[in-house]
């Protein structure tokens, strides 16, 4: 049997058919971002159980809140970590940072597992879950561009793009690889057994995973790149100098943030994450009906990364990526509209025939960004928002005198708000309450419902919905790894390209259903949120028009 054609350095040169050691060096480097994923909808998944466990000296409130935000406190860290270990990926080597990055991440998911409760240790429960959330975050901040780089510098010429999409699958791998270990112990032990202990069974099974991962990354060699590039002696002695120091980088990775992947985190994450919080928040649909059809159209859309990655190949990067984000950018509006006509008529027909208004002091009507959960909200108009926005009422806003209570017209209904400022916390919850039943009520009457009809969703064309949603995800998603690692010189590739991605995917993606919910309550349009995408999506379509370059061709085996 004929060989590839290897050059000096271990890089093949021809872009004949997937070797063995090929498919090895995907698989290893896969395992990474199944793990992320795996542990991010576990996390996401079980919040309401770790807020019980963890932050139990709290109201339910509060303590989901700090779960959450143990949560995100992995993402925060992402660019941190991308210059920590694309450091060490650049001057040591692709296989050993990539080796601690799975260590450390595996080893916090399984130790998760582990962790006494707040009941067993007081304090230190939670104090414990933050770091390892942040010692996830960090490490996940050097894997991806560890993977992509890895893979990339071993795929040969003309394949990067078909090779490195195989990374891009593991979302979907990671979904259902959690959804099967959670439901399989949920039936196996029991709802109540789940909640007291059971929990800790997916955290712990995760050692499984992490003990392949070491295994197999420990019998992989160093990428042919590298290895060349340090035989060479080329290697650099200050990557964070060259990468961001220097003009002539640092704008490529600027160009790489605003025209490549800050577009492609909006498309990524309103695809899949957006999609399901509108599902369940604003249209209602039941949860476990919203996960099973974004899982199928997961599912059925996965092989398009691939597709795409392999189409980026031959016409180039840049016109799927620009292309997913122009599309996104025009069609979300009337997609997600449609969604509600399927999925949800009885609120479509509310919003059309009961007008709400609310009347306050603009002075009082505050913009609801709140990423950290932490913000009290206690104007009378911030508070009849809220209430509006999270029962998925549609309204217009009008101007009041100065100082003057916010009042609320639903219908021919006039509802009085209330002020929670100066109140103390056993008055202000009184008054809370008894707002929300008159305004409750008052929905009600007119015909916003509390929930979707599970009779009246239309489960085919909600899922073909989803379906183009995810479509688009793989547009922008299947190429970018390639054209990031085209993008630098092997020489600082890992540094260079990790910090845009983790940016972009950490804090620009991170942030949507945040900044979305804070511009639905905001105008009372329960679209206006669409926004937030479209017009980043948009921006990076124009920037990368213009000035990011194609880079399929490019060599990507040259040291500057």
């Amino acid at each position: 049997m004929a060989t590839a054609p290897i050059a000096s350095g271990g890089i093949r040169t021809d872009a004949g058919g997937m070797t063995s050691e090929e498919r090895k060096v995907i698989f290893a480097s896969s395992l990474g971002t199944v793990f992320e994923w795996y542990d991010f909808y576990l996390y996401g998944s079980l919040a309401s159980i770790i807020a019980k466990q963890f932050f139990a000296g709290t109201d339910p409130n509060t303590a989901f809140i700090f779960a959450l935000l143990a949560f995100a406190a992995g993402f925060i860290v992402r660019p941190f970590g991308a210059l920590v270990f694309g450091r060490l990926g650049d001057m040591i080597g692709r296989k050993y940072t990539f080796l601690v990055t799975i260590l450390i991440m595996g080893s916090s998911t399984f130790i998760v597992g582990l962790l006494p409760n707040y009941a067993t240790i007081g304090l230190a429960a939670p104090v414990i879950l933050i770091a390892l959330r942040i010692l996830q975050g960090l490490a996940l901040g050097g894997e991806y561009g560890g993977a992509a780089t890895y893979v990339a510098e071993h795929a040969p010429h003309g394949k990067r793009g078909a090779f490195t999409a195989w990374i891009q699958t593991t979302a979907t791998l990671g979904l259902f690889l959690s959804l099967i270990v959670i439901l399989g112990t949920r039936e196996a032990i029991g709802e109540e057994a789940f909640a007291d202990w059971g929990w800790r069974v997916p955290f712990l099974v995760s050692v499984f995973l992490l003990a392949v991962s070491v295994w197999i990354r420990l019998s992989m060699n160093e990428s042919p790149a590298f290895a060349k590039m340090k035989a060479e002696g080329k290697t650099s002695k200050a990557p964070l100098t060259e990468a961001f120091a220097k003009w002539k980088n640092l704008k490529i990775v600027i160009l790489a943030l605003i025209g490549l992947t800050a577009g492609q985190a909006v498309v990524w994450y309103t695809g899949q994450f957006y999609a399901l919080f509108f599902l369940q928040q604003t249209l209602k649909v039941d949860g476990a009906m919203a996960n099973i059809l974004i899982a199928a159209a997961l599912l059925v859309g996965t092989p398009f990364f691939i597709i795409f990655g392999s189409l980026s190949d031959k016409i180039g990067r840049k016109p799927i990526i620009m292309a997913g984000c122009l599309i996104a950018a025009v069609t979300y509006f009337p997609i997600f509209g449609a969604l509600t006509h399927y999925a949800n008529p009885a609120l479509e027909a509310a919003i059309k025939s009961s007008p709400v208004v609310v009347t306050a002091d603009p002075a009082k009507c505050q913009f609801l960004f709140n990423p950290t959960g932490t913000k009290k909200f206690t104007s009378s108009c911030d508070i009849a928002r809220t209430v509006l926005a999270n029962a998925s009422v549609a309204y217009t806003s009008e101007p009041a005198a100065a100082g003057s209570v916010a009042s609320i017209k639903i219908g021919e209904k006039v509802i009085q708000g209330y002020d929670a400022s100066g109140l103390s916390k056993d008055d202000a919850a009184a008054k809370d309450k008894a707002f929300k039943k008159e305004m409750g009520d008052a929905i009600k009457a007119a015909g916003y419902p509390a929930k979707a009809d599970p009779a009246q969703i239309n489960k085919p064309m909600v899922f073909v919905l989803l379906l183009i949603l995810v479509i688009y995800v793989t547009m922008v998603y299947g190429p970018i790894a390639a054209m990031l690692v085209e993008m630098f010189p092997t020489r600082i590739r890992y540094t260079s390209m990790s910090l845009p991605y983790h940016i972009g995917n950490g804090w620009f993606g991170g942030l949507l259903p945040t900044t979305a919910f804070a511009l639905v309550a905001y105008k009372g349009d329960i679209y206006y949120g669409l926004w937030y995408p479209i017009i980043i999506a948009a921006a990076t379509f124009v920037i990368g028009m213009l000035f990011v370059p194609e880079t399929k061709d490019n060599n990507i085996y040259a040291a500057d």
